[in-house]
């Protein structure tokens, strides 16, 4: 799924002018002829233009937040605004949003590192520890807030690896009782990561009792699984357990239904890339979007259902015409092929959260067929049925999204520094499968 990615207009005069300046020092050669001492010196001033830079994007994009910017875009705000736009993974996005929110409320801090000497890692820790919370029952305490705010910066830039020490000690001061007690439950987290192969990575946080319980069930698959000879280590062993309690619950059945579906392993492969024994990498799109390699698609279809989706000669799905309004198991199941999520300029929402909307209303005569068809999260569906339009670019292969004004929202690279547009940064989409050598 590719969005449109052209930019109508060029950044400010003095963005333009910085952007230019720091093209040309990327510009410049390092060849062999160039010393350590010229080597360190210029990493320390580009290190140094980094933190700069970022201090003002935190400013600028903390800004917009106030201002509700973001809605402009058909977005909720500038975190998923900055995923969907500048392309910022989630964690980049809040630790933006999350600095720039910082450097309003310590303005000695934000001068600081305006200037590159407070780095933005520095602002993630005294922001994790002296929090908006831990502020304001500073201030509700006649506490000298500007002292505080100098302590932290002199500390940061003059003793840096006592940073966290310090700024928990000052939290600690202000409120010596801690904060007040909340339902360990609510500290629960977990975040599934998705590589490029498609495999994952877990990170999460439980509470006592909750942790307890996946441990406890963990360990009885873990060890009912355990036979003489098992090399696995512990934590292979409990990965496989995780892996084992889901196949177990999907193959019960008593899963919520999702999206008119019970929840299975899915897989989309040709027919030729299923039979074929040797390993083709990239061959298997999962319901995720992810890719795989055929042995993946080979495992599950030991023990699965196969259903054929016919592609028509332009490589897409085909309809079903008016015969249903509600659009059915196959041709949600085709437009997840073509969309892989939800197709709204900036939004990356996977499939499963999608509606499947009629671009041509049933009542208005459309058809329920994949033409007609679009994924779209909860958000912007409401938001096409309030103004704003979907339009299908098949030069291009992928959605265009319009304001209710008929602007087109766009994301991508800015015009140059000049206010010359770029090329157009469209592609074409890559095969609904890989081609095989």
């Amino acid at each position: 799924m590719i969005a449109a990615q052209r930019l109508p207009e060029p950044p400010p005069e003095d963005v333009a002018t910085a952007i230019a300046a720091a093209l040309s020092a990327a510009g410049a050669g390092l060849g062999p002829g160039t010393s350590s001492a010229e080597l360190l010196g210029r990493a320390r001033g580009l290190a140094r233009l980094v933190g700069i830079a970022q201090t003002e994007l935190a400013r600028v994009v903390a800004h917009a937040e106030t201002l509700d910017a973001a809605a402009a875009d058909g977005l909720t705000g500038m975190k998923p605004w900055l995923r969907g736009h500048v392309a910022a993974s989630g964690p980049e996005a809040a630790a933006v949003l999350a600095a720039g929110r910082l450097i309003d409320r310590m303005t000695v801090l934000g001068a600081a590192s305006a200037t590159g000497a407070v780095t933005a890692g520095q602002l993630a820790v005294v922001g994790k520890i002296l929090t908006a919370d831990v502020w304001a029952t500073a201030d509700a305490a006649g506490v000298d807030l500007t002292a505080v705010d100098r302590v932290v910066t002199d500390t940061a830039v003059q003793a840096p690896r006592t940073l966290a020490q310090v700024c928990q000690r000052i939290a600690d001061i202000i409120d010596p009782d801690g904060p007040e007690p909340v339902d360990p439950t609510e500290g629960r987290s977990l975040r599934i990561t998705r590589r490029p192969d498609g495999s994952r990575i877990l990170r999460g946080s439980l509470d006592a009792a909750g942790g307890e319980k996946v441990e406890v069930a963990l360990e009885a698959i873990a060890a009912a699984g355990r036979c003489e000879g098992d090399l696995r280590t512990p934590d292979q062993r409990s990965a496989d357990a995780l892996v084992q309690l889901a196949d177990l619950q999907l193959a019960a059945g008593n899963l919520p239904v999702l999206r008119k579906s019970r929840p299975q392993l899915t897989t989309l492969i040709q027919l030729e890339d299923l039979a074929d024994p040797t390993t083709q990498h990239a061959a298997t799109r999962l319901g995720s979007g992810a890719t795989a390699s055929n042995t993946v698609a080979r495992h599950a279809a030991c023990d699965a259902d196969i259903a054929r989706i016919l592609l028509g000669p332009d490589g897409l799905p085909l309809d079903v015409g008016r015969s249903v309004r509600l659009v059915p198991a196959h041709i949600r199941r085709a437009a997840e092929v073509r969309d892989g999520g939800c197709v709204f300029t900036g939004c990356h929402a996977p499939s499963w959260w999608c509606d499947a909307h009629h671009l041509v209303h049933w009542i208005d005569g459309g058809a329920t067929s994949l033409d007609n068809t679009a994924l779209l999260c909860e958000r912007h569906h409401t938001q096409v049925h309030h103004g704003y339009t979907l339009l299908w670019d098949p030069g291009q292969r992928c959605w265009r999204t319009y304001r209710p004004d008929g602007r087109e929202i766009i994301t991508g690279a800015l015009t140059d520094t000049r206010g010359d547009l770029l090329p157009d940064l469209h592609t074409t989409d890559p095969p609904l499968f890989p081609l095989r050598t």
